[in-house]
């Protein structure tokens, strides 16, 4: 993060620290919003239906998709998620976002910041949590400002009420309490150390570099095995649209693919239940709202040989359900 951000810690996970953000600073400019999973199209629920923004222009593409990146005008506030943590599609770069924009730039990165490089010099507003690729506890939040995202907050104040949890500011200015670790709320001090401990093995392992690094050498596993299977595929279509972090697949065997969208959910559903019984893989179906297919977790906290252990269960359940 570069040098001249300002960090802090906000309550309610990475969903608290993109609530901030939005409900801050959208309203002065108009906004371009870009969804192509459930997060991405959360956050166009709040800024049309509880903002009520008028002048916002929505880009969404299906799961598995990008919407279109080059159409998007970086002179309006943009908000956007850079990991589809339940499409498996990430952002290939920054390139999109204009160096020179009158607007800001709003990344909800949860599932990215650790795992992936981020342009930060392209990004005003990142969200993360403690959660997800460090592995900590999920009740904390990250809000990044950049020094554009901190002047909106002094110059501009939104029309609606914002409640002591969101607030940023005080009396014009940015509430400087907040940003030196003074919490808007006290944090759990277990969930603090746990997530110290996550840092400094971080660190020991050598930083950001073998994170990404660790988190890549899982999607290269899967990319291995998925190029020969006969029955599985990535739900993402753009290779280097992959995320290394939520690996999302779908299944492409016509016998699959002739069943109705109940039925495929049952095979799914069956074919997590067999590995949850065998103790092998808990937790890896497809999110609830996106299409049936597994979810594999690819963090860097997952060592490649625990991946690639899995794989052949994976071809294990499918093949038990379909003889079944």
């Amino acid at each position: 993060m570069p040098a001249d951000y300002r960090l802090a810690i906000v309550p309610a996970s990475d969903t608290g620290a993109v609530e901030l953000a939005l409900w801050n600073l959208l309203g002065a400019r108009p906004v371009e919003m870009l969804a192509w999973e459930s997060f991405g199209k959360g956050w166009v629920t709040d800024v049309v239906e509880q903002l009520r923004l008028t002048d916002v222009v929505r880009r969404e593409a299906d799961y598995g998709q990008l919407p279109d990146l080059a159409a998007v005008d970086c002179d309006r506030d943009v908000v956007f998620t850079w990991n589809g943590t339940t499409s498996g599609v990430k952002l290939p770069d920054g390139d999109w976002i204009a160096a020179e924009r009158a607007g800001l730039t709003l990344c909800d990165a949860t599932s990215a910041a650790f795992a992936m490089a981020l342009p930060w010099e392209k990004l005003d507003v990142v969200t993360w949590s403690w959660q997800k690729v460090l592995g900590g506890e999920a009740a904390h939040g990250m809000l990044a400002l950049s020094p554009r995202a901190v002047e909106r907050l002094e110059s501009y104040r939104p029309p609606w009420p914002l409640p002591k949890i969101f607030r940023l500011t005080k009396k014009g200015a940015l509430d400087e309490a907040v940003f030196k670790g003074a919490t808007i709320n006290t944090p759990s001090m277990l969930c603090v150390a746990d997530i110290l401990d996550a840092l400094a093995w971080a660190e020991e392992i050598g930083g950001l570099p073998v994170l990404i690094a660790r988190s890549e050498e899982n999607l290269e596993t899967v990319a291995a095995w998925v190029a020969a299977s006969d029955w599985a595929a990535f739900l993402a279509e753009d290779p280097l649209a992959r995320s290394s972090t939520s690996i999302c697949l779908k299944i492409v065997d016509p016998w699959f693919l002739e069943k109705a969208p109940a039925e495929r959910a049952t095979v799914t559903k069956e074919m997590v239940r067999l590995l949850a019984d065998e103790a092998v893989a808990y937790d890896i179906g497809a999110y609830r709202s996106a299409p049936p297919g597994l979810r594999l977790w690819g963090g860097a906290t997952v060592e490649a040989a625990d991946m690639a252990a899995l794989l052949p269960w994976l071809d294990w359940s499918y093949a038990a359900v379909k003889s079944a």
